[in-house]
């Protein structure tokens, strides 16, 4: 959480900004834009991996262009796998969240991401709409409350009390990102209507 916070504070204006902006999009137009944003999501990992690869030998910016591409192409035409993998690795993130949280021999807490991907990475073919808008809202709401955080630490009269509240409260940080993603979840659910549409079909 520290290391969080920490890159809260020395993101720049500009880049809190976008993660506003595109945190309120994931929230509000989730599910209805969800292709476009999980192929987005797809790029964006794939930009950083071949970058991180290509970095090695120089050539970060060509790689990283490269795998965006491809991973974004590879995504599109496997939506309903793609839902499962983003789904796989934001439940990572919660199980070794919660396994922090309950205090927890932090030498395991791989068994807590290992828990979580498996179980939302199989719950996204079970509830292909319900894990659409829950996955949308929760990354809209790290991005919302990341970009918030990112702007009110650039205030130092601001900074030290969050910092403070914070390490007395370490619930505090994931109870903010809860409550957003609950409202953009109910927002998305009481906005669609009609059956929930077919899981794309296997290529």
């Amino acid at each position: 959480q520290g290391d969080i916070l920490e890159w809260c504070r020395v993101a720049g204006p500009g880049l809190a900004v976008v993660l506003i902006l595109a945190g309120i999009v994931f929230l509000l137009f989730g599910y209805s834009i969800f292709k476009v944003l999980v192929t987005l999501n797809a790029a964006i990992l794939g930009g950083y991996v071949g970058a991180m690869l290509g970095d090695k030998s120089g050539v970060a910016v060509p790689a990283g262009i490269v795998g965006a591409m491809l991973a974004g192409t590879a995504a599109w035409p496997t939506m309903k796998y793609s839902v499962a993998i983003m789904g796989g690795l934001f439940g990572m993130v919660l199980g070794v969240t919660f396994w922090r949280l309950a205090n927890l021999n932090p030498d395991f807490g791989w068994s807590g991401g290992m828990t979580g991907l498996v179980f939302f990475g199989l719950l996204s073919f079970l509830l292909f709409r319900e894990c659409i808008m829950t996955y949308t809202s929760l990354q809209g709401s790290v991005m919302l409350v990341f970009g918030i955080l990112g702007l009110l630490l650039k205030y130092q009269d601001v900074a030290d009390p969050l910092n403070h509240h914070f390490q007395l409260k370490p619930f505090l940080l994931p109870l903010a990102i809860f409550i957003p993603t609950l409202g953009g979840f109910i927002y998305q659910r009481a906005t669609i209507s009609g059956p929930a549409p077919a899981a794309p079909a296997k290529k």
